[in-house]
């Protein structure tokens, strides 16, 4: 059971309802417009995010003058705003579908043609959870793996409308017997989307260079395509606009079932690079506002 002042929290179940309310009873204009003003209020009201965004920005750019740091802050949290708006109505009167572009579409169908699955490596950015029904038109169904979130009632929230996006949501913490679904969806040919940019303790890592300095990613979905045999493909979201996105795939990435400890190793970097390459030319996608717990 949740602590009382955790449903107040900035992340919590109150200001989750609050949002779905919104996106699904208010006029289409409300879902369109007010998140400018709700990202701007929480850049401003939640120093601890705002911290954490500029630290990122940092990371992938430099430094910058102090009018580009507050424009690009801004606009990771609206960015942020918007996905939430659009992704809260689905189910109700104001969803519709998105507008998607798969750049790469073609290295999507040739690596699933292997008839294994696909395990798709991404990293927390915009449009996840509007897209699964782009997948299912091109024949793929997308489980999307996620860490559970500190309020279970505002996850089951957020995790109904994901659902609504014909997205299928697996949770997964220390249990090993958790990756026993993911390995059956990949059985079935279906895709098993993780995100590689956060890494909770207790999880084995693989040593990297991310963003031009030391870092790491998780082993596990790695781990999974070397297990499963499936093909290891890294693709991007980003929001283009008012439920416009474009995806990127990149090539895919092959493992060996007894892949070598320097073969796991080189294939996590060819996916860091890939998170690189992607948040240089997009830095205010990346929704990282909290540290790895």
């Amino acid at each position: 059971m949740p602590k009382p002042l955790a449903a107040l929290a900035h992340d919590g179940l109150f200001w989750r309802r609050i949002a779905a309310w919104g996106a699904q009873q208010g006029p289409e204009w409300w879902v369109k417009h007010s998140p400018a003003f709700f990202g701007l209020a929480g850049a401003v009201f939640v120093p601890s995010a705002r911290r954490k965004v500029v630290s990122n920005l940092r990371r992938i750019r430099g430094d910058a003058s102090p009018l580009r740091e507050v424009v690009e802050t801004g606009r990771t949290f609206t960015n942020y705003a918007g996905c939430l708006a659009e992704v809260l109505s689905n189910g109700s009167k104001n969803g519709r579908l998105p507008e998607a572009e798969l750049i790469g579409r073609e290295r999507v169908l040739e690596a699933a043609a292997h008839n294994k699955g696909l395990v798709v490596v991404t990293i927390h950015t915009g449009g996840w959870e509007t897209v699964g029904p782009f997948f299912s038109r091109i024949g793929l169904k997308v489980m999307m793996v996620m860490e559970p979130e500190r309020d279970a009632r505002a996850r089951e929230l957020q995790d109904e409308a994901r659902r609504k996006s014909g997205l299928l949501v697996a949770h997964v913490g220390m249990d090993p017997l958790d990756s026993l679904p993911l390995l059956r969806h990949l059985q079935s040919g279906g895709v098993v989307a993780l995100q590689v940019d956060r890494v909770p303790p207790g999880i084995r890592t693989a040593p990297v260079r991310l963003l031009g300095a030391p870092g790491e990613i998780p082993l596990g979905p790695l781990r999974l395509a070397q297990v499963s045999g499936a093909p290891l493909v890294p693709i991007f979201c980003s929001r283009l606009g008012y439920r416009r996105y474009q995806l990127e795939a990149l090539p895919p990435i092959f493992l060996p079932r007894r892949a070598s400890g320097d073969e796991l190793t080189a294939a996590a970097q060819k996916v860091a690079d890939a998170v690189t390459a992607f948040l240089r030319v997009h830095p205010t996608q990346w929704f990282h506002f909290g540290e790895e717990r």
